[in-house]
């Protein structure tokens, strides 16, 4: 299968990448089948109405925009509603995990096409982890498919999500450094976004998962111990690129030693306390950490994901409650595990739409 695949959006898809093409096809997206008339798109984005019909009209031109059924008349001819066409074009969401590879395909949705999980040694090295990511890439079913937008790809942090450069990740040092951005896009010849995958996840939940909810945290429990930060509305990634690394505040200092240098993390606890079987003390823990969390931050909700919360959810929800004590509500994650690999899709997603968050090249 050939990455850069042919479809009705073709090669005029950068043509479309402007900021008033993205908005309405923003719009389009949020309006659902039903869609939405001129006037609504030109209040919508500000345009005039001659604008928004250029706008539609090339965008039919693609195959990414149709007609929708029309509607009902109140005088005169019944007003031409347009809708997206989900199937026009698809996205990619990676997910690169300790010992897992998972991804998914999605259509301009977001809605879920394929799904895989696939063993990975995230330390057997980069060349290995390439080779692993191109070949499932390359196994997505090619019948139906659009075009592809890119390859959103979501790993343990640190990194620099601008750059697409991994720095220390926890235990695996040998990455630090790693253009994992460049190295992909050159492999699959298609644009590829590159975030820490909590980050990831809380984009995806912004338009998934957390309805109403203008700042929250999303805990990622599995392997490791990291967060995704929402703050009003948007991802909070901080000035480097490095905000949410939670597993790594100091609980106990003399605690036991962190791959990451340090002593007592609320990650190394943590995990040390689930490797005992002793869920009761590693929800706990966590909600010592989310406790932290929302008094410095004034966040209005906790997400709690990661095959480790989601093995023994209520567990790990009352733990976490109870410490928090209502400062905060608390729940699983409504992604549950496809949380982190839909939010890598919606990396490439939301630079589409023109949402921020993501951005190519």
């Amino acid at each position: 299968m050939n990455t850069t695949l042919p479809g009705p959006a073709g090669a005029n898809l950068a043509a479309l990448r402007d900021h008033n093409t993205a908005v309405v096809l923003g719009l389009l997206r949020a309006a659902g089948q039903e869609g939405a008339g001129r006037g609504e798109l030109a209040a919508g984005t500000g345009l005039t109405p001659q604008a928004v019909s250029k706008i539609t009209a090339r965008l039919r031109g693609t195959g990414l925009v149709a007609e929708a059924a029309r509607r009902a008349s109140t005088g005169g001819k019944p007003p031409t509603a347009w809708r997206l066409v989900p199937g026009a074009a698809q996205a990619i969401g990676v997910q690169l995990d300790r010992d897992s590879l998972t991804m998914t395909l999605v259509d301009l949705t977001g809605t879920e096409i394929t799904t895989r999980t696939t063993p990975l040694a995230f330390g057997a090295g980069a060349d290995a982890v390439l080779d692993a990511v191109t070949q499932e890439v390359r196994a997505l079913p090619a019948e139906g498919r659009g075009t592809l937008l890119g390859v959103g790809v979501a790993v343990p942090g640190p990194l620099d999500h601008r750059a697409g450069v991994l720095h220390k990740v926890t235990g695996f040092a040998q990455w630090d450094g790693f253009p994992l951005r460049a190295a992909l896009a050159e492999r699959l010849a298609a644009p590829v976004v590159v975030d820490k995958d909590t980050n990831a996840a809380a984009l995806g939940l912004i338009r998934h998962g957390a309805p109403g909810a203008d700042s929250f945290a999303y805990l990622h429990l599995g392997t490791g111990l990291g967060a995704g930060l929402v703050l009003n509305g948007g991802v909070h990634r901080g000035a480097r690129t490095g905000a949410g690394e939670f597993g790594h505040q100091v609980l106990q200092l003399d605690g036991p030693p962190c791959p990451c240098g340090n002593r007592g993390c609320v990650e190394a606890l943590c995990l040390a306390a689930v490797a005992d079987g002793d869920t009761a003390r590693a929800a706990r823990l966590l909600g010592t950490g989310a406790a932290n969390l929302v008094r410095l931050l004034d966040i209005d909700l906790v997400l709690l994901g990661g095959r480790t919360v989601l093995a023994d959810p209520d567990a790990y929800v009352g733990g976490v409650r109870a410490v928090l004590a209502g400062a905060a509500p608390v729940a699983v994650t409504p992604g549950g595990a496809r949380t982190v690999v839909g939010g890598a899709a919606e990396l490439v997603l939301a630079g589409f739409y023109g949402r921020s968050g993501a951005a190519f090249g």
